[in-house]
């Protein structure tokens, strides 16, 4: 089963954050082989982490639960918030398998919070500039609750387009970059 899982940071947590960051990774490094995507989202201008997002492959939400709230970043306080939910992976591939690879170009997390009817099931035809995309889903993964897509674009409003705009009750689009130990 696949889970979508962003940690908010707290306000004013950057330093306990930088000070975990090796507990950070020596624990995702634990999720290696299930994970899918992962990396910070951050400021408007690059430069400051707000959160952290992991795409991961587990075997059901239990184990999700363990990995989210078991990070270390969490167990300090870091984060003022955690969204996890089932996803669904639409492209069947990994961010390392993304054919524009690690750097190059603005890349957002653009998350989708759903109203009503299921939208954006299919896969955008900017597939080319798609790192990751599916939707989000009940634990049981029989209810649709909105879209979670990494995508790179020229800008912010570009990324949004991602996704049919009325069809959702919020559509959040955050400044995100490859994460992990540089290989």
């Amino acid at each position: 089963m696949e889970f979508f899982c962003y940690h908010r940071d707290r306000r004013g947590s950057l330093a306990l954050r930088m000070e975990l960051l090796e507990a950070h990774w020596s624990y995702m490094d634990r999720f290696d082989k299930e994970m899918i995507a992962r990396g910070p989202t951050l400021t408007g201008d690059g430069e400051v982490p707000t959160g952290s997002v992991h795409i991961v492959d587990l075997p059901d939400p239990a184990a999700a639960r363990a990995f989210a709230f078991g990070e270390p970043g969490y167990q300090a306080g870091v984060y003022r918030d955690v969204l996890l939910r089932r996803w669904r992976n639409m492209l069947g591939r990994t961010m390392w398998d993304f054919p524009g690879g690690r750097t190059g170009g603005s890349r957002y997390l653009v998350l989708g919070l759903g109203r009503g009817q299921a939208a954006d099931l299919a896969v955008p035809p900017v597939l080319d500039e798609l790192i990751a995309y599916g939707p989000l889903l009940s634990d049981d993964g029989n209810t649709w609750l909105g879209t979670a897509a990494l995508v790179r674009a020229p800008d912010p409003d570009s990324a949004r387009a991602v996704l049919t705009v009325d069809r959702y009750a919020e559509i959040e689009v955050h400044n995100w970059q490859f994460g992990g130990r540089q290989q």
